[in-house]
């Protein structure tokens, strides 16, 4: 599973991607909104940052100005992913782009049959989301449950990629489903490392090892 960091602060993720587990990035308006930065300067930044895909979201909602708006996001680095909302006008844009080579990530999915659209417009990835469908009286991840399902019934190449992610047990609830990438905020991804038994363990063995008195 590809781990991917849900936000624009650039210092979060110079800290994550120095760990060598961070595959890409993912942000939207309302990260970039937060960051308080100017849109295409923090994108190239992040971009410098990590060697993979580095999602930059449209604004547009109609398909000329999608385009307008990819061919500028694009050209800011090589590892850009064009995101695009699950609409009509989206799902043509990334029709569009990907048969000319662009990464695509395809959001706010909440459906397995939206999901189903976006495959078959050659998304590079769709972001179903957990969290917030929970929020709503649905099983998040069933919904991935049910992706993953079609995808593998028609090897479709569309990476599920489980966006709006809570809290560890999501994260290990898609990977047994078999998300290809998770995305999850800074504070997610921190408390994987976290285990009581791990902290109690290195106590003990750092009591021990004083009793020693020896240095390596």
């Amino acid at each position: 599973m590809k781990f991917f960091v849900d936000t624009a602060d650039t210092k979060e993720i110079a800290e994550l991607a120095e760990t060598g587990l961070l595959d890409g990035v993912t942000t939207n308006p309302s990260l970039i909104a937060k960051s308080g930065r100017n849109f295409m300067e923090v994108t190239k930044e992040i971009c410098g940052l990590v060697d993979g895909p580095v999602s930059a979201e449209v604004v547009a909602l109609d398909h000329a100005g999608m385009m307008r708006e990819a061919e500028i996001l694009r050209k800011i680095a090589d590892n850009v992913c064009i995101k695009v909302p699950l609409t009509v006008d989206g799902l043509k844009t990334c029709k569009k782009l990907t048969g000319d080579g662009t990464m695509v990530n395809v959001t706010l999915c909440f459906s397995a049959n939206q999901a189903l659209l976006a495959a078959k417009a050659g998304a590079s990835f769709i972001s179903p989301f957990v969290g917030r469908h929970d929020d709503n009286g649905f099983d998040g991840l069933d919904l991935i449950r049910d992706i993953r399902l079609i995808y593998d019934n028609y090897a479709f190449e569309t990476e599920i990629l489980a966006a709006s992610i809570r809290h560890p047990i999501h994260v290990l609830e898609c990977a047994r489903i078999g998300a290809d990438v998770m995305t999850a905020p800074p504070a997610v991804i921190r408390n994987l490392f976290k285990h009581v038994l791990t902290d109690k363990g290195i106590e003990g063995f750092m009591a021990d090892w004083a009793k020693t008195g020896q240095t390596i």
